[in-house]
Formats: structure tokens, sequence, C-alpha cells
């Protein structure tokens, strides 16, 4: 398992292996207007069940041919306003779909793409995606300006371990995020604009096998305040009794000072879990010598079998400094609900595949539509 902060390792690695995975994750919130987005690139999406369908049919020798990453990558988009989620867009494809600007960084899915501007020392990302099912189209151009980076590197996998390679790049801890959306919609028939102001993240991950081969379960979050910015990723491998692997990264905005701790105490308290989400910890301790921080994870913006996102309430301790109330992101992860074919069954109906056809798909995303369109009449 690798952590690294190099911008060099931003770069699309060209993975081929079977079940092999690749994204390049954006977050932003206008926390005035009650906004927040999430915009995924993939290469080889980890989390559908067309590849892991396929990738369970190869290695179990029903099918001879090998699962490739580039024909299952995929672009998803989240719109979440005042803690409900509006737009959840996500598409996967064959190969064509996907391009990348190596050898510099940055990546296109049909008409959605970032691209990094060394110059600038700015990701500019723009969307322009068709949504029938909800009968929308969606365009935008968004702008992320990094406030500032970390230097840090760890290698937790030894030499002899045959474990599958994993790793975290975080690329910008904090950016300035500015945007422009438009949502034209057939039914009802209206055009929205919304004009984006706002605080923002950037991270990459990839690994060498099914995520369920190799990752247990998977907490992360991110919280901003005026004091301190803090990011926490802590991760169970598959196979290790030992504790999890988990890091904090913390600046202080008043020093400018940044502090990495890579020995830090994990509590998981209060499990909880629907009918559809996994079982998990509602509230996170992170501990070290000189950092104490509680995550409460309090109102659920995005759930599934294997996925969590929330909005989420930080209280830290930082060298004697009692800091509450603090506003953050939180998600987790539990990868092993992938296995499950009843589960992956109803993971399809929030992908639309291209050039496959799905009543999953196509019963959830108008039940949903109808919904949104009757909470618009009622309120």
């Amino acid at each position: 398992m690798n952590i690294t902060t190099d911008s060099v390792q931003e770069v699309w690695h060209k993975l081929d292996d079977p079940g092999s995975y690749e994204w390049w994750y954006f977050d932003a919130e206008d926390e005035a207007q009650g906004i927040s987005i999430v915009l995924v690139w993939f290469s080889g999406f980890a989390f559908s069940p067309y590849y892991i369908n396929h990738y369970e049919e190869w290695k179990s020798g029903i099918r001879a041919d090998r699962p490739h990453p580039g024909n299952y990558a995929g672009f998803s988009f989240q719109l979440y306003e005042n803690g409900r989620e509006t737009i959840n867009f996500i598409k996967e494809g064959r190969d064509g779909l996907f391009d990348s600007f190596f050898p510099e960084i940055g990546i296109r899915f049909e008409g959605n793409a970032f691209h990094y501007d060394s110059q600038k020392d700015e990701y500019r990302l723009t969307i322009d995606f068709a949504f029938p099912a909800r009968r929308k189209r969606v365009q935008g151009a968004f702008s992320f300006r990094p406030r500032h980076r970390f230097d840090y590197s760890r290698d937790k996998s030894p030499v002899a371990d045959p474990a599958p390679r994993l790793q975290w790049h975080l690329s910008v801890p904090k950016a300035d995020v500015d945007g422009e959306l438009s949502i034209d919609s057939e039914q009802p028939v209206s055009l929205r604009e919304v004009r984006f102001r706002g605080l923002g993240y950037h991270d990459h991950n990839l690994g060498t096998v099914p995520m369920y081969e190799s990752i247990s379960r998977w907490y992360w979050g991110r919280a901003f305040s005026e004091r301190f910015d803090l990011i926490y990723y802590v991760i169970f491998l598959q196979g290790h009794k030992s504790a999890p692997l988990a890091v904090m990264m913390l600046n202080d905005n008043q020093s400018g000072k940044k502090k990495v701790f890579d020995d830090v105490r994990i509590t998981e308290n209060h499990f909880t879990r629907g009918l559809f989400a996994p079982s998990h910890g509602k509230t996170l301790g992170l501990q070290t010598e000189d950092v104490s921080v509680m995550v409460s994870h309090n109102d659920v913006l995005d759930t599934g079998p294997f996925y969590l996102r929330y909005a989420s309430m930080f209280s830290m301790t930082v060298d004697g400094y009692r800091l509450d109330g603090v506003r953050g992101i939180s998600e987790f992860l539990n990868p092993m609900a992938l296995q499950s074919r009843i589960l992956r069954f109803f993971i399809a109906s929030r992908v639309w595949r291209d050039g496959k056809s799905s009543v999953m798909y196509s019963g959830y995303n108008f039940f949903k539509h109808q919904y949104n369109w009757l909470n618009r009449k009622i309120f």
C-alpha cells in the first residue's frame, strides 16, 4: 500500500491487469448556496457490476477473454443541494470513450475532461453530458486552484509481500473552486444556470485487482475551518489482522505549518447499517500523541450497498487547542458487498452501460425523476 503526494504519480498509469482500476476524484462545496459537487473519471470502473461479473467469469474459466479496464472506463457526476441528491449520473463504456493527455496530467471521457495547467497551477474541468433517463443535459466548467499541498510518501508494502499494489495519491488537499453549471431539463421544460464559488479537494486512487480482493473497509474525510484543515484516510486491508493503515494530514491556517501523522489509533463506535447500506461506525475516532479527532457521520448525502457519503461534524484537539462543530465531508466504503451478485444487480440501477439496455437502470431513474418532480411541486 503506497501513499504519496508526488505530482508525477497523477498521470494515467495504463494499468491492464484484469480487475485493475484507477480514478481521479474532484469534490467541491459552495457553502453559501448549500451546493456540493463530485466529479470522478475512471479507467477501469472499480464499482461496475459489469466489470466485476466479467472478471469473476474469466477467473472461474467461464469466459476466456480477459477483462481489460479500458473496456470499463467511466465518468460520474453528482450534485447535492441542501443535503439532497439532485443529480446522480454514472456512465461507463467500452474502449474509445476514454482518453488521456499523457504524458501530461488529464483525462477525458466523452465530453467530460480535466486537464492540469502546470504554468498556472490550475485544474480545468469541463462537463458536457446528456442524461436521457432523467431528461436532462448538463454542461459546465470549473477551475480548481490549489491553496496548498503536502510533501509526503509512505510505502507499507514489504518487499516480500505478494499483496496487490494499492496507491492513494493526495493531489490537492484544498483548492479554491469557481465554475458555472447549466442544467437543461425537458420535463418540466426549464434551463437553470448555477454560478459556483467554494472550496474543493482532489485525489487519485489505483489498484491492480478488484477492491474486494484487497480492501476490507475504508474511511475517508476532510474538514476545512478557519484555523485547521484536516484530511484523514483509514483503510483496513484484506487478510491483515493488524491495525488499519491510517494517516491524518493537518494544515494550520494560522501558522502555515503542515503536519502528517501516520501512527494513528482508530476507534469505530455506534455501528449501524441500513437495508442496502453496509455496516459501519457512526462515529470514528482518530488519536495521536498531539491530535485527537472525533468524526460524527450525521446527515446521509448518498447511500448504496457498498458506499455511504455523509455531511459530518468534526471535533478536534490539536496541541491542547480545542475546536468543535467543524463541518466536513466523510465517506465509507465496504468493497466486500461487491462480491454479492444480488447486490450487484441493484448497483446496476445506478450505472448507464453504453450500448446496453437495463430495466433496473431505466426503472430506478424513472421513479427518481418522478419523485424529484413531485417534491418540486409540493415544496
